[in-house]
């Protein structure tokens, strides 16, 4: 969501908050564009990050919020070439770029069946979330669903929760009450953090 998190796994660096130094990718040249959109589906945390400390957020295409909330999740695309892509995911993984296998390869099976697995792990499922402009959003998640039982929802960190939110506000313009209000009604972060707590860390940056 939040442009200078995406610098860091393009050209190498530690972001705020994060405990991990990422290497960055073989081409560390910015997207050439981005843009604003909303994706159908969930956004849950869970697991634990050795990067943030906290849930994880992943993304359930297949899930709608139980309160009846609309089915979309606000996010952000970037328009990278398809070797940086393979080596976000990479980092992602703990791998160092050019690890990952390439994505040329997968990309067919993706586009016709909208998901294509390119290894066990939990940001090792390639989704297609609709074509913009003409062009496949792509994004990664975990292999399983959101409404598995043996998924384990985590809240996230104040410093993950505070790039995902900056983020949102910054892309879609929301207000900060709105991108929080979005955030903590997400599994995961309900019940543990509240609207007012995510206000609160966009107007005190690095608040741990």
């Amino acid at each position: 969501m939040h442009l200078d998190r995406l610098t860091t796994y393009l050209t190498g660096g530690r972001p705020p908050g994060g405990l991990r130094s990422h290497p960055g990718c073989r081409d560390p040249r910015g997207p050439a564009r981005s843009a604003p959109v909303m994706l159908p589906g969930l956004l849950y945390f869970a697991t634990e990050s050795r990067v943030w400390t906290g849930g994880r957020a992943f993304y359930d295409p297949d899930r709608a919020p139980a309160d009846g909330a609309p089915a979309e999740l606000p996010a952000r695309a970037y328009l990278l070439t398809t070797e940086q892509v393979s080596d976000i995911a990479a980092q992602e993984m703990e791998r160092a770029p050019g690890g990952t296998p390439d994505l040329a390869e997968v990309l067919s099976d993706v586009l016709t069946h909208g998901r294509a697995r390119i290894g066990p792990g939990r940001y090792e499922t390639l989704v297609c979330a609709g074509l913009l402009d003409g062009t496949p959003v792509l994004t990664f998640t975990a292999p399983w669903s959101s409404a598995d039982a043996s998924v384990h929802l985590n809240p996230p960190s104040a410093a993950y929760l505070e790039h995902i939110a900056a983020g949102i506000v910054t892309a879609h313009g929301w207000s900060p009450l709105r991108a929080a209000a979005y955030l903590a009604s997400c599994p995961g972060a309900h019940g543990y953090w509240a609207a007012e707590d995510i206000v609160t860390l966009l107007s005190t940056p690095g608040t741990p």
